[in-house]
């Protein structure tokens, strides 16, 4: 059994620590807003330089499926989060049997598993897109014949940015897809393709009472399956944004979340919105919270499973985030010119101390504000665009 949940009666002073399964670039962000209210840090990742284990108090190092090592966590930790959702759920649960763990290891066991996560919202009404869970060969062939093409086929378990799914754009490319992920997953799941207008994405923060607030939603542009831009108020009508809130929250409610979960959703040329995939966590298209809302995502959830009075959510301005993947460093021989991008006023630097850029991982990212949306999507393209320059240009 998990250890009861936190119960109010006083919240966790400055001082205390802070556990976070996972080291990376989230885990080290929630660190730094959790560091700057007077909080220490500890974290589980199995890497000693992670990003997070560069600004916490305490790392231990070992695999993320060692019950032992989550034990330990537990022990030395005031309270316990992670910083993605694939993050063993057994050793969650043992961790959550000592210290409490927000969100809880019921909501991770949801969000890793995209048939759990489907039925799950569709028990609460929420809306997705059809979907049949596939097991065999046969069932492959059953659910292909009733979903037809286009359709995407999907890993149940371990799939982010893209990796773990192959679009079937007629029913002949059937087979070919099902051979691809047969092995990749115990269970797959088969979806009917939406075809959207725009993808949205909302962070919603609930607290032990119930009390939820929503950072405005941003719209989210992807390359190759991995979040490229994100641009912040999303530029759709306010009905729009106020449903999109709506569903999130819905989310939220539904699962019983306490901390943030963040609602990714396809917005379909009908103006309907449906729910695409979840994450119990901070997400990449709320880090223009940092310098755009008075309270970040990761300041939130620090106050949230602290057991503090949840941050304004107010954006003066708008923004936009532009991700540097190292495809930057790759390209400028390891030297991106960062000097040229900070030069441009409105623009903020954030790198995750990760040693290896590879083509296609996340090194960090860009954030700019402007009186516009349209300026701070020129501003932030154009400060990526500067720092990628080649030495001699």
């Amino acid at each position: 059994m998990s250890r009861d949940p936190f119960r109010g009666d006083e919240p966790l002073a400055p001082g205390s620590v802070i556990g976070i399964i996972g080291g990376g670039q989230l885990g080290r962000m929630i660190a730094i807003a959790a560091r700057q209210m007077g909080y220490r840090i500890a974290v589980l990742d199995p890497d000693a330089d992670s990003p997070t284990a560069q600004v916490a108090d305490h790392a231990i190092v070992a695999a993320y499926d060692d019950r032992d090592a989550a034990r330990e966590l537990a022990r030395v930790s005031d309270v316990l989060t992670y910083e993605f959702e694939n993050a063993d759920a057994d050793a969650a649960e043992a961790a959550a049997e000592i210290q409490s763990l927000y969100p809880s290891s019921g909501v991770l066991r949801a969000a890793q598993h995209r048939i759990r996560e489907k039925s799950a919202l569709s028990r609460n009404g929420l809306p997705v897109a059809e979907y049949r869970e596939v097991e065999s060969a046969e069932a492959f062939k059953k659910a292909l014949s009733e979903i037809g093409a286009p359709s995407v086929l999907k890993t149940a378990t371990s799939g982010y940015d893209g990796k773990g799914q192959v679009v079937i754009r007629d029913t002949a490319e059937g087979d070919a897809a099902y051979e691809k992920l047969k092995d990749m997953a115990h269970a797959l799941v088969l979806e009917r393709f939406v075809d959207f207008n725009m993808e949205l994405s909302v962070v919603c923060a609930r607290d032990h009472t119930g009390a939820t607030r929503t950072f405005p939603p941003s719209e989210n542009i992807h390359v190759n399956n991995v979040l490229d831009t994100s641009i912040v108020p999303a530029r759709v009508e306010p009905f729009i944004a106020e449903k999109a809130e709506s569903l999130a929250i819905g989310v939220a409610e539904a699962l019983d979340v306490v901390g943030l979960i963040a609602v990714e959703m396809f917005l379909t040329k009908d103006d309907e919105l449906l729910i695409n995939e979840l994450a119990p966590r901070p997400h990449n298209s709320g880090h223009y919270t940092i310098e755009a809302c008075k309270t970040s995502q990761f300041e939130q959830l620090v106050r949230v499973i602290c057991g503090l009075p949840m941050g304004s959510v107010e954006m003066p301005q708008p923004a936009a985030m532009v991700n540097l993947l190292g495809d930057v460093w790759l390209e400028t021989d390891g030297k991106p010119d960062w000097s040229a991008a900070l030069a441009l006023q409105g623009v903020s630097l954030h790198l995750y101390g990760k040693s290896e850029a590879r083509a296609g991982r996340k090194m960090g990212h860009i954030t700019a504000t402007a009186p516009t949306v349209e300026e701070a999507v020129s501003l932030a393209t154009k400060a990526r665009d500067l720092a990628r320059r080649r030495p001699a240009e």
